[in-house]
């Protein structure tokens, strides 16, 4: 992995490609997206701050447990401009997004339980399917056919 000096306080966009692991394309991607932000010099060309890197890698960890674009950026936006994010902030931003981790993993561990019976009977039943329709949750809230 290239060391980026110390005396360099702005990275190019091969520079913050190169450090992060990420594509180019991902990184214009997170910034038409809001997630990180560049300034550009005279010849148009991106300079990165240095705590783009921490939230580069902030990005892809989030992204790989399944949170949404739209949730990141809005934990981003509550992070420090002026300085890089540090173990706290980043631990505030996580414990936010617990609840909504340990469903997933609860409806992944369904999904994982009950894939088998699902893939053998085909029924996909709305009442008494185990995936589609656990404890019949549907027929408790609507009648009729809503899905």
């Amino acid at each position: 992995m290239p060391q980026i000096p110390e005396k360099i306080h702005e990275l190019t966009v091969g520079q913050l490609s190169a450090r992060s692991g990420a594509a180019v394309s991902a990184l214009h991607f997170y910034e038409a997206k809001g997630l990180i932000s560049s300034r550009r010099t005279s010849g148009n060309q991106r300079r990165y701050t240095r705590d783009a890197l921490r939230r580069v890698a902030f990005v892809r960890a989030a992204q790989r447990v399944g949170i949404p674009v739209a949730s990141i950026r809005e934990a981003l936006a509550q992070l420090p401009e002026e300085r890089t994010p540090n173990r706290e902030d980043w631990a505030r931003l996580s414990e936010a997004w617990r609840a909504e981790l340990d469903e997933r993993i609860t409806r992944l561990g369904r999904l994982r339980d009950h894939l088998t019976d699902c893939i053998g009977c085909g029924c996909l039943s709305m009442e008494t399917c185990a995936l589609s329709n656990p404890d019949d949750a549907f027929g408790e809230r609507l009648t009729g056919s809503r899905l």
